[in-house]
């Protein structure tokens, strides 16, 4: 009974690695659901949303480096890729640098991302990783200062419309100045090192 079990994991594992590194559905009639890029150069800020255990601004994080990133739960293959990697890096860390690390994912979809939704989504890739979010005016603000972009398009589909968006990871430093923009799809140990050097700068 193991032999078949092991085996078992092992095909469900390299399936999930391919889904992760090569699946790329298409959405609606524009082809490949692809990242959008930046609407603007990144400046980075404060600003403040919200989690499922209450407000949160970014200057509550003095200390630590954030990983922040811009997507939302509905999104078929551009967010859980980011996401499984940024926490394999995450999983790279030891303890002593997974407390001074934490990772935001603001939802650019408030109408469907509840924060009950995100607190379950975002658990599921990595425990530390907090999901935000707010009213558009809100999610918009904190956009603009590092540059996000992200259009809703109807698919005219049962599945409903689909949130196009830019892909980066942005380390933040623990002085809460904007270290480093990270492409979508950059590997684990590259998203380590940002990490680690955006430490020293603190």
């Amino acid at each position: 009974m193991k032999k078949p079990l092991i085996a078992m994991i092992v095909i469900f594992t390299l399936l999930l690695v391919w889904a992760i590194v090569f699946w790329q559905p298409t959405a609606g009639k524009s082809g490949a659901h692809l990242p959008l890029g930046l609407a603007e150069a990144p400046k980075g800020g404060d600003f403040t949303l919200h989690s499922a255990n209450g407000p949160l601004s970014l200057h509550d994080l003095k200390g630590k480096v954030v990983l922040l990133y811009f997507g939302y739960t509905f999104c078929p293959d551009i967010c859980p890729t980011s996401l499984a990697f940024n926490s394999q890096a995450l999983a790279t860390l030891d303890k002593t640098e997974l407390d001074k690390v934490q990772m935001l994912f603001v939802s650019v979809d408030p109408e469907r991302d509840t924060l009950d939704k995100l607190k379950a989504y975002t658990a599921y890739f990595h425990p530390s990783i907090l999901g935000l979010s707010g009213t558009p005016e809100e999610i918009a603000k904190a956009a603009k200062l590092y540059g996000a972009s992200y259009a809703r398009q109807e698919t005219g589909s049962a599945g409903g419309y689909v949130v196009d968006h830019s892909a980066y990871t942005y380390v933040i430093a623990p002085d809460g100045s904007l270290f480093k923009s990270l492409d979508h799809g950059t590997p684990p140990p590259q998203v380590v090192e940002a990490i680690r050097a955006a430490m020293k700068k603190g």
